[in-house]
């Protein structure tokens, strides 16, 4: 709560959003902003911002048009599949537990 009330204090506007760390939708937004980073920033040998205004929309360019046909992902694993995976794991582990338990006595 302290952070939300120094973010509200310093900028009336904002508003702090967390998000979950594990979201793979962060991941892909890091992924990105790294290739930002390797690919365009680095080295940051620009005179003025309008360099790096001219450098990020020539790279956004590039990348739309390289990535023109990138579709989002289609997940066919179903809630459905993932019980059957679990039920599967569970007689698995039921049947291992049995074995183990009628090993003779040495």
């Amino acid at each position: 709560m302290k952070a939300v009330n120094r973010l509200t204090k310093a900028f009336p506007n904002a508003v702090m959003v967390h998000t979950s760390v594990h979201a793979s939708w962060t991941h892909q937004i890091e992924i990105f902003f790294s290739i930002v980073q390797r690919k365009v920033v680095h080295p940051n040998d620009f005179t003025d911002l309008t360099q790096v205004w001219d450098r990020l929309r020539a790279f956004e360019d590039r990348y739309n048009a390289h990535n023109a046909t990138a579709q989002p992902f289609q997940w066919r694993f179903t809630t459905s599949d993932l019980d059957d995976l679990l039920a599967g794991l569970d007689r698995h582990t039921a049947d291992h537990q049995e074995e183990s338990s009628f090993r003779p006595a040495a």
